[in-house]
C-alpha cells in the first residue's frame, strides 16, 4: 500500500455548523479507553480487559473578530454547550476521511500578548459515537 500524506492547511473544521477554518492553525483528536485489571489468583501476569471509550478533541488558532462566522459565535460563552464538531483532515471531498462527533465545549481561551496576535484555545469532551466514515 503506497503511502499518501497530506497537508494540515487542507483541514477543514466546523463547530455548531460554523467553518471556523480559517481562524484555526491546529486541532487533534485524542481517543482513549478504560482498561480494566481482570488479573485473578494464581497469576503471575496481570491481564487485563477494554472498557468504555473515550476521547478529547483540542484545537487553537486567530481570533477572529471580523465576521459574524468566526470564533467569538462559535465558542464564547458556550462553555457546558454540546456541539457538533466535523474535521475533515484531508479537506472535503468523496471519499476523503473525516470525523464527526458531539463535544461538550469544557474550556475556552483567550489570549492577547501585547507583542503579538490574539489567539483562542478550546477543549471538548467527546460524548457519543465517533463517526469516522468516508465523506459522501
Amino acid at each position: 500500500m503506497a503511502f499518501t500524506p497530506t497537508h494540515g492547511r487542507l483541514t477543514v473544521l466546523t463547530v455548531a455548523t460554523l467553518d471556523i477554518s480559517l481562524s484555526t492553525k491546529t486541532s487533534t483528536f485524542s481517543g482513549s479507553a478504560d482498561v480494566h485489571d481482570t488479573t485473578g489468583y494464581g497469576l503471575t501476569n496481570r491481564t487485563k480487559a477494554g472498557g468504555l471509550i473515550d476521547g478529547k478533541f483540542t484545537a487553537s488558532g486567530a481570533y477572529d473578530l471580523g465576521t459574524v462566522t468566526g470564533t467569538p459565535s462559535a465558542l464564547e460563552g458556550k462553555e457546558g454547550v454540546t456541539q457538533a464538531i466535523t474535521r475533515k483532515v484531508a479537506g472535503t471531498g468523496t471519499g476523503k476521511p473525516q470525523e464527526v462527533f458531539s463535544g461538550v465545549l469544557s474550556k475556552f481561551d483567550v489570549s492577547d500578548p501585547v507583542d503579538d496576535m490574539v489567539t483562542w484555545a478550546a477543549e471538548w469532551e467527546v460524548t457519543g459515537t465517533v463517526n469516522r466514515a468516508a465523506q459522501p
